[in-house]
C-alpha cells in the first residue's frame, strides 16, 4: 500500500473527476500529493484533508491557472520547495469546446490549447531539472482516444491531444536513460462531472431520455460501458511503479475498444 511512500506528486485538475481519483490513488500509495484546480476554500480543504486521510505523508493544493505559463511553474517550484522534491508530475487538467471548424470562437481554441497542450509542456519543463537530479521520475499526461483518432467539431481538443501524445514522445525520448519516464494515458468515455454534462445536454435534446443519451455516447465504444475514474488511477500508479520502468513514450489506451476498430 505504501509503493510511493517519499514520493511527492502533483496532480494537475485534481479537485473533481480523473483528477481527484488520481490523487486519491497516490495519496492511499503513500505520496505526498499537491492538489491543483477550481473549487471553493471549503471544497479544498475538505479534499487536502481527504487526501490526508486517505494514506498521503502531506498534502497542500495550489491555485495555478493553468492557461499562464508563469503559474505553472510557480506550481512545480512550490512542490519542490515546500517537499524538497519531485518525483510524480500527472498532467491531467483539460477543458472541452465543442463546435465546427467555421464557428469555433478563436478564444476557446486558444484556452484549449493552452490549457490542455501548453500547461503540460511548461510543467513537464520546469519539473524536469529536479527529475534529472534525483534520477527518478514519472511523468503520466492524461490525454485521451482523441490523441489517436477524431471526431466532428472537436477540433481544438483533438488537435491537443495529438499534441499531448507526440509530446510525450519527446520526452520520454529525451529523458531516457535518466531514470525518467513519460507515458500518455488515453481514456474514452469516463464517468465523471463533465460527462454527465454531456449526457444531460444530449438528454435533453431527446426529451429527457438519459438512456438514449447513454446509448448513443456510446456506440464509438463497443464494451457499451464507461470507462472509470479509478481504473485510470489504478493505470497512473502502475505507471509509477517499478513494473513499468521500463514502459516510456507509449500512449496507452483505456478506451472500451474504441481505437481498436
Amino acid at each position: 500500500m505504501n509503493q510511493l511512500s517519499g514520493k511527492v506528486a502533483i496532480v494537475t485538475g485534481s479537485t473533481s473527476g480523473i483528477g481527484l481519483a488520481i490523487a486519491r490513488g497516490l495519496a492511499e500509495a503513500g505520496a505526498a500529493v499537491v492538489l491543483n484546480g477550481l473549487g471553493e476554500p471549503q471544497l479544498v480543504e475538505s479534499l487536502v484533508r481527504e487526501m490526508r486521510e486517505a494514506g498521503a505523508a502531506e498534502a497542500a493544493h495550489h491555485p495555478a491557472d493553468m492557461q499562464r505559463p508563469e503559474e505553472v511553474a510557480a506550481l512545480v517550484q512550490s512542490a519542490i520547495e515546500r517537499f524538497g522534491r519531485l518525483d510524480i508530475l500527472v498532467n491531467n487538467a483539460g477543458i472541452q469546446h465543442v463546435s465546427p471548424i467555421e464557428h469555433f470562437p478563436t478564444e476557446r481554441w486558444d484556452a484549449v490549447i493552452a490549457i490542455n497542450l501548453s500547461a503540460p509542456f511548461h510543467a513537464i519543463r520546469a519539473a524536469l531539472p529536479q527529475m534529472r537530479r534525483a534520477g527518478w521520475g514519472r511523468i503520466i499526461n492524461i490525454a485521451s482516444a482523441h490523441g489517436l483518432v477524431a471526431s466532428r467539431d472537436k477540433s481544438a481538443y483533438v488537435a491537443a491531444k495529438h499534441g499531448v501524445v507526440g509530446l510525450t514522445k519527446v520526452a520520454a525520448l529525451e529523458a531516457a536513460g535518466s531514470g525518467i519516464t513519460c507515458n500518455a494515458i488515453c481514456p474514452a468515455w469516463v464517468l465523471t462531472p463533465l460527462a454527465q454534462k454531456q449526457i444531460d445536454a444530449r438528454a435533453a435534446a431527446l426529451g429527457g431520455d438519459d438512456k438514449v443519451a447513454i446509448r448513443q455516447m456510446m456506440q464509438s465504444q463497443p464494451s457499451g460501458e464507461f470507462v472509470r475514474p479509478e481504473q485510470i488511477a489504478g493505470l497512473t500508479l502502475f505507471l509509477c511503479s517499478e513494473a513499468a520502468a521500463q514502459i516510456t513514450g507509449a500512449a496507452i489506451t483505456i478506451d472500451g475498444g474504441w481505437t481498436a476498430q
